[in-house]
C-alpha cells in the first residue's frame, strides 16, 4: 500500500511520519486490496480545545473509499486512535464484502471537475486536491477526484456509513443515473436521483 502523509497548520516530525506510514501500511493485512492511503495532519487553533491534533485518513481500494477523522492531544495518539477505527471500518467492509461472494475488483470511472493538478507523482490523481480557486466572488478552498463506478443503493449506503459523511454521490447500478445518497436530520436516508 502507497501511503503519502501531508499536513497544515502544523509540523510533522519524522518519527511522526514514519510512525503514520508504518501503522497505516500494516492496515493492509486486514483487506488486501487497498492500494492508496492518505494520512493528513492538522492542528485546531482554538486554546480551549485540548485535542488539539486533528489526523484524517482515506484509504481507497476495490472501487470503495474508507476514512476517519479523530482529534487527540498528540499526533501519535491522533494516528493511533484513527488506526483503531480504521481497523473496525475495515473488518466491515471485509464481511460485507465477504458476504456478497468475495472482493471483486471494479473498474472505475475517473471523476473530475476542471483537474487544475495533473495528480500525484506517479500520474495518478490524488484522492483529495486542496485548491484556493475564486469564481464569481467565491472561494473554493477544496477540490475532490475520486473513481466511481455504478452500485447498488445497498452498496451507497455501505460507503456512506464507511466515509461517515452527510452525503454521497454515486451512479445507481439498477438505473445508471447519477444518484446522491443522504442523512435525513429525521433519521433514515434519502435519494436524489438524476431525471
Amino acid at each position: 500500500m502507497r501511503v503519502s502523509v501531508s499536513s497544515r497548520h502544523t509540523e510533522v516530525s519524522e518519527a511522526l511520519r514514519a510512525s503514520a506510514v508504518e501503522k497505516i501500511g500494516r492496515l493492509e493485512r486486514f483487506l488486501e486490496g487497498m492500494d492508496r492511503a492518505e494520512v493528513h495532519f492538522s492542528e485546531e487553533r482554538n486554546r480551549r480545545i485540548a485535542d488539539r491534533e486533528v489526523c484524517e485518513v482515506t484509504m481507497a481500494g476495490h472501487g470503495h473509499y474508507i476514512r476517519c477523522k479523530v482529534a487527540a492531544p498528540d499526533g501519535f495518539a491522533a494516528i493511533d486512535q484513527a488506526v483503531e477505527k480504521l481497523e473496525h471500518q475495515l473488518h466491515r467492509l471485509k464481511t460485507r464484502l465477504k458476504a456478497k461472494g468475495g472482493v471483486t475488483a471494479r473498474r472505475p470511472v475517473l471523476v473530475s471537475v476542471d483537474r487544475l493538478a495533473a495528480g500525484d507523482d506517479d500520474g495518478r490523481p490524488s484522492m483529495a486536491d486542496d485548491a484556493y480557486i475564486a469564481r464569481n466572488g467565491t472561494a473554493i478552498v477544496k477540490k475532490k477526484s475520486f473513481a466511481m463506478s455504478p452500485m447498488s443503493v445497498d452498496d451507497a449506503v455501505l460507503q456512506l456509513e464507511l466515509l461517515d459523511h452527510a452525503f454521497f454521490l454515486f451512479t445507481n447500478s439498477e438505473t445508471g443515473r447519477a444518484t446522491v445518497l443522504y442523512r435525513r436530520h429525521e433519521g433514515g436516508f434519502g435519494l436524489i436521483e438524476q431525471v
